[in-house]
């Protein structure tokens, strides 16, 4: 027999009872005949075959009220309060044939032991850092935003998370803020994969021209952890430079801004929700992305944005380092100082052809070759790599 004929294939089986990115993540697995199922709670977004989908129904109807009357903290707290929901259905289902078993960090555990029952290769899909450093880095901004403030995860969740990245074989890490993250805490870096997320080329295309008024966007939760308090006051010193410059929001309030956003109400234009089209409408007309997190895992908006075209001004904390060179692609800022993240819009705002040439940097760096067919791919090819290494000495 030869060797090609003797390699085993990836059957990965995805398993989440939210989406996060695991739709595409399935989607691009379909394509190449890699996979298993996609079992989770939310509507199958991606159209995978018949037989490949399964929805966790108890787990989706328990959410549902919460999903249109409750706030997003209690929306977060009801996803873990229900996770013995999603466990008891778990049992409940027969498993297709599957080689690796991937989940979501804080959900991997049941997962896991379905994989050591088959010898399957254990996959932790990591959307943000360490836990050790998330809670660090989150809890720390609500001392001194929101002092009281808790963090909505239970420190059983925190608890099930650090179990879970000392038991898998192998962890995704969407960015290097997550792998040194992991790093630093001890994870080895056999154990780590670097892959960033990829883009929908299809929706996000790269602006023609540029906006005759500088126009600043920020996609994400309005909350401490992103930054936004740090971002309102570089606007502020913006305005001052350019009168004319403008800030758009996008997306809902966290309740540890609470306390915060009295004080900027009407200083920029706030937009609670959109979908891709219309977020990759948006993104047409600005001058560039801003995203200061003080912790992320990548944030999706920043590919989004380089597949717009636009300059990317964010964190290392917001996992940009591993898209955006600084200087090139856009400019990398200190999260918490306002004056470092005002220098960068300035001069994106002030220069057009700093601002053109950053634009297509970015939209060659983030999307050419970086679909979500390419990071499944790029998924692929580990976990192949990965289980014939395994087979071969065994």
């Amino acid at each position: 027999m030869s060797d090609a004929a003797s390699r085993v294939s990836p059957q990965v089986l995805l398993l989440t009872p939210w989406d996060w990115h695991l739709s595409h993540t399935a989607k691009a697995f379909a394509a190449r005949g890699a996979l298993a199922g996609l079992w989770m709670s939310t509507r199958d977004r991606a159209g995978l075959p018949a037989g490949k989908y399964r929805r966790c129904w108890p787990f989706h109807l328990a959410m549902r009220p919460f999903y249109s009357f409750a706030p997003q903290i209690w929306i977060e707290k009801t996803l873990y309060a229900a996770s013995p929901i999603w466990k008891l259905w778990l049992r409940s289902q027969q498993r297709p044939p599957f080689n690796v078993a991937q989940a979501i960090m804080g959900f991997a555990t049941e997962p896991f032991d379905y994989a050591d029952e088959v010898g399957a290769l254990k996959v932790l899909d990591a959307p943000t850092s360490h836990p050790v450093l998330f809670a660090g880095f989150w809890q720390r901004e609500c001392d001194l935003w929101c002092p009281g403030e808790k963090l909505p995860i239970p420190r059983w969740m925190f608890a099930r998370m650090n179990r879970e990245t000392e038991r898998a074989d192998l962890i995704l890490c969407p960015s290097e803020f997550v792998l040194n993250s992991m790093l630093m805490n001890g994870i080895p870096a056999s154990k780590c994969f670097l892959n960033p997320y990829g883009v929908n080329t299809g929706i996000f295309r790269p602006r023609q021209i540029l906006p005759a008024t500088p126009r600043f966007v920020c996609v994400a939760t309005i909350r401490v952890l992103k930054g936004h308090q740090y971002l309102f006051r570089a606007f502020q010193l913006v305005k001052q430079a350019v009168p004319n410059a403008e800030l758009i929001c996008v997306g809902g309030y966290k309740c540890d801004f609470r306390k915060e956003k009295p004080k900027w109400d009407g200083t920029f234009t706030h937009i609670l929700s959109l979908t891709h089209p219309k977020l990759a409408e948006l993104l047409q007309t600005c001058t560039a992305l801003v995203l200061p997190s003080t912790q992320e895992g990548l944030a999706r908006v920043i590919p989004e944005a380089m597949g717009a075209g636009l300059p990317i001004i964010a964190s290392y904390e917001s996992g940009a380092t591993t898209l955006v060179a600084d200087g090139v692609e856009g400019f990398i800022v200190r999260p918490r100082d306002p004056r470092h993240i005002a220098e960068a819009m300035i001069k994106v705002a002030t220069d057009n052809e700093l601002n053109r040439r950053m634009g297509e940097a970015a939209y060659r760096r983030g999307a050419v070759r970086n679909t979500w067919q390419d990071y499944g791919d790029r998924l692929l090819t580990e976990y192949e790599t990965r289980l014939n290494r395994h087979t071969a000495t065994a």
